[in-house]
């Protein structure tokens, strides 16, 4: 099982520091003091009560979007061969089918990298501060790489998936334990507009007293070890999509909309 990889840290965190001189000096420099840090991958701590603003102002990127992102399209594709598999999601309507995968896929993708043992270093996003350019008379650099800049999930958003992983890699889930997570995941019946909400919730307690179940059997009926697995799982619901989204797909699929290409792998077979 992978564990997750500690990497050179950046330099202590500046809001505690007095500034060196005037607020312009501030703004003006503020890209120097990430330049000397962006070739390091960010090491991981919890945020304290957020206490400190720094992860979530910080943006970053994936600091090998070359791997990362073909395992990442690895297991979405893995992830989406398993709905595809499960008879009781092909009898829902598909209406129910589209809108249950488009509610779910990331926290599913995030519980595919934990099952796979995906890890990943992050890098400082290169974000330069407008009015440093203006002043300064730069020139405007490129506007894709501006735009994957400014959309770059914060360095908080990236902290909550890899203390998940962290967690999960941890517990030493089975494979039979992910996928009734991935059952519990997948038929939420809190999503709006479904057809069949009753159906579906009885699918998600059927997954959740087959994984009960499964625990006792495997752990000397140990029910703490559901509560601590589902409490973990809970967390998923603060990962956003637009975050796994810019993350690990936009760097190689660009602009795609997800949910049409959802849809395309999720029925390119079946029509």
């Amino acid at each position: 099982m992978a564990c997750v990889s500690q990497s050179v840290s950046f330099h202590k965190c500046h809001c505690g520091q007095r500034p060196h001189t005037g607020i312009l000096y501030s703004i003006l420099n503020q890209d120097h003091q990430g330049e000397s840090n962006r070739c390091h991958s960010l090491h991981y701590q919890p945020i304290s009560a957020l206490g400190c603003s720094c992860e979530v102002r910080r943006k970053v990127v994936l600091r090998t979007p070359e791997r990362t992102c073909r395992l990442s399209s690895e297991v979405l594709l893995k992830t989406l061969n398993f709905i595809k598999n499960l008879p009781s999601f092909c009898q829902l309507p598909e209406g129910d089918q589209v809108l249950l995968v488009q509610n779910s896929w990331a926290p599913l993708f995030v519980l595919g990298l934990a099952q796979e043992g995906v890890d990943f270093e992050v890098t400082e996003a290169n974000v330069p501060s407008l009015l440093r350019r203006i002043l300064l008379n730069q020139k405007v650099v490129d506007g894709q790489i501006q735009e994957t800049a400014m959309n770059a999930p914060s360095l908080a958003e990236v902290q909550r998936v890899k203390m998940f992983l962290a967690k999960f890699w941890s517990m030493d889930i089975s494979t039979k334990e992910y996928a009734y997570l991935k059952g519990i995941t997948l038929f939420n019946p809190d999503v709006p507009s479904l057809s069949t909400p009753r159906y579906i919730l009885g699918l998600q307690q059927e997954a959740q007293h087959t994984l009960n179940e499964f625990i006792g059997m495997m752990h000397n009926g140990d029910h703490a070890r559901f509560a601590q697995i589902l409490l973990a799982l809970s967390t998923l619901r603060m990962v956003s999509v637009t975050s796994v989204t810019e993350l690990f797909f936009r760097p190689v699929l660009g602009k795609v909309n997800m949910n049409e290409l959802l849809f395309e792998m999720l029925y390119a077979k079946l029509n």
